[in-house]
């Protein structure tokens, strides 16, 4: 039964503690083969005034903002079409890879691929999958799609996963991949 102790400066939400204990749980499960609840993390919480570095006081760095829920916010905007908040997601030199394109990195070349494709589309979320990797965060989107073709005829459960690194709180890169071009092959 693995037992992790984390030790932490006082002013994490309860939110942003719990981030860290299911953090800490899934990094033990990638290497040790214990259920979930066999893994014990405990968190030790300090003043700031008890921890010195250099000898100044220091206070705890602001939490990262989960990175699922930026790829969600991204993903949202972007099903409204309202491009100008999908924008305030991305960062400087944010590439996207779709099926079959170049590296993208404006929303509006995105938007003039997709014009003679289909109508509409729209996603139905399976899942997010979270982890770090490479210095950045990295967070999966799968699920399906579903829409209109360009003549009208709807189309539905084609596969899809979009892959997001996330860096400095922004959306660094894109690559999507799905199963449309073979549906409408079909």
């Amino acid at each position: 039964m693995p037992i992790v102790e984390a030790h932490i400066l006082e002013g994490y939400s309860p939110t942003e503690k719990s981030r860290l204990t299911t953090a800490l749980t899934d990094a033990i499960r990638f290497v040790v083969p214990a259920p979930d609840e066999a893994i014990t993390v405990m968190l030790h919480e300090y003043p700031s005034e008890a921890y010195a570095r250099g000898g100044q006081h220091r206070k705890p760095a602001p939490a990262l903002p989960d990175p699922t829920q930026i790829v969600r916010a991204y993903l949202a905007a972007m099903e409204a079409r309202d491009l100008d908040t999908a924008k305030t997601t991305l960062g400087v030199g944010f590439q996207m890879v779709f099926p079959g394109t170049r590296p993208m990195t404006e929303l509006s070349e995105l938007i003039d691929w997709s014009k003679g494709r289909y109508r509409f589309v729209k996603k139905t979320y399976d899942g997010f999958d979270a982890l770090h990797s490479g210095g950045v965060a990295v967070v999966y989107a799968r699920g399906t799609l579903y829409g209109e073709w360009m003549d009208g005829t709807p189309f539905e459960g084609i596969r899809f996963i979009d892959r997001f690194e996330i860096a400095r709180d922004k959306i660094q890169r894109q690559d999507v991949w799905n199963d449309m071009a073979e549906v409408r092959a079909q």
